[in-house]
This record gives structure tokens, C-alpha cells and sequence, in this order.
């Protein structure tokens, strides 16, 4: 139980660290933003961030659920899951943790979305919404590719309850931004005050969790790879 547990909060913080990294956390607040002044009333704002925010919840819980799924269907990968994974999760862990304390950066290609097909969306209401929200989460920063691949994906493959791991991280994600939606729909002005208060924790909480990953990571590679312990 303590380990589900674990598990579960594991996979809750690494979807908030993410949605209040720098990358995903400006493009978030861009598009609530946008959707709040193409639309006048408060409750329809609501609606609208709230599809975004299910739009991006949506997009990785289902491709957490794919990968896993696909993994662990195929028996002979799923053996060697099984034997090699609790080895590679220690360096796996390091390597996110460098990501983390900016010590490695990579540039991954982005996801263009024309003006144009950008204002379809938002005029379209809600579905468009949605559809934005799937969008922009599917255009990995390094950052959030760091916390998905290298740390949840590897989290769900070592736990029996994985299978639920992605969809409680597409929840984390979705929280921070479900409260500028409703902030943004009940008439917050100050909203850079506030973006600018959740980047400076989010520059101390990424720090505080890349040096945690990478003691975890340290311990787990003497204990299954070097047997220091």
C-alpha cells in the first residue's frame, strides 16, 4: 500500500514540476490567456481553460498508456523490462536530474501551429480548446521530455500499478493550469505578478528535485549495479 502510495505521489509532483516548468508554464498561461480575451463571459472562459487543461491531462495520460502498454504486451521486451529495468533506473535518473539542474540541455524540434489554425481553435469553443490543450502538451521542452520519458515512464515500468501512473501525471499537469483558468475567469489582473512568483519556486523546487534524483539515482546504480550495499 505505502508503495502505491509512493508511486502515486511520485507521478502527482512530476506532473505539477512540469506544468510549472518555464516552457510549458508560459505557453499555458499564453493560451488561457488568449482564450479569456476571444471570449466575454467568465463561465465560458472557465469551460474553455477547463477543456485546454483536460486537452493536456488527456495527451499524456494516453501516451503514458500507449508506450507502457506497448512495452509490456510484447513478452520478450516485458522479460527484459523486467531483468534490466531496476539496473537502468538508477543512471536514468541521474541523466533527468543533470536535465533538471541544467547541466545538460538538448533543443527539441518544437510544434508549429499557424495564427491562423491557432484562432480556429480558440473560436471554436470548448472541442477547440481541447484540441489546443493536446496539442501544446505534445510539444515536448526538454524539460517535461526529461520528467515524462525519463522518469515516469521508467516509475510505471517498475510498478505494479504502473498502468495508472500516466494518467494521475496528466492530473499534476493539469492542476496549476486549471488555477490560472479560473483565476483568469474570475477576473485576476495580476496574472504576471503571479507568473513570476511560480517561476522563482519552480527554479528552486526543479533544483531541490534534480538533486534528489540524482542521490536516488546514485544509490540505485550501487545498489543494483556496482553492489556497494
Amino acid at each position: 500500500m505505502m508503495e502505491l502510495i509512493i508511486a502515486f505521489s511520485s507521478a502527482l509532483w512530476l506532473g505539477i514540476l512540469t506544468s510549472i516548468s518555464p516552457c510549458p508554464l508560459a505557453t499555458n498561461i499564453a493560451a488561457v490567456s488568449f482564450l479569456s480575451k476571444k471570449i466575454t463571459h467568465p463561465a465560458m472562459v472557465f469551460i474553455s481553460g477547463l477543456a485546454y487543461t483536460l486537452g493536456r491531462m488527456v495527451a499524456y495520460a494516453v501516451l503514458g498508456w500507449i508506450i507502457i502498454s506497448s512495452l509490456l504486451s510484447v513478452p520478450e521486451v516485458a522479460q527484459f523490462l523486467q531483468k534490466y529495468m531496476v539496473k537502468a533506473l538508477g543512471p536514468l535518473l541521474i541523466i533527468t536530474g543533470l536535465f533538471l539542474l541544467e547541466v545538460i540541455t538538448i533543443k527539441l524540434p518544437g510544434v508549429a501551429l499557424s495564427q491562423k489554425h491557432h484562432n480556429k481553435l480558440v473560436e471554436s469553443g470548448a472541442p477547440g480548446a481541447f484540441l489546443l490543450g493536446i496539442i501544446f502538451a505534445l510539444a515536448f521542452c526538454p524539460v517535461s521530455a526529461a520528467l515524462f520519458f525519463g522518469s515516469l515512464i521508467p516509475l510505471a515500468l517498475n510498478n505494479k500499478a504502473g498502468i495508472l501512473l500516466p494518467f494521475i501525471y496528466g492530473i499534476g499537469t493539469g492542476l496549476p493550469v486549471l488555477m490560472f483558468a479560473i483565476a483568469i475567469a474570475l477576473g485576476v489582473t495580476s496574472m504576471s505578478r503571479w507568473f513570476h512568483k511560480i517561476t522563482k519556486i519552480e527554479y528552486y523546487t526543479r533544483r531541490i528535485t534534480g538533486i534528489i534524483f540524482i542521490l536516488v539515482g546514485l544509490y540505485y546504480s550501487g545498489l543494483y549495479i556496482v553492489k556497494l550495499f
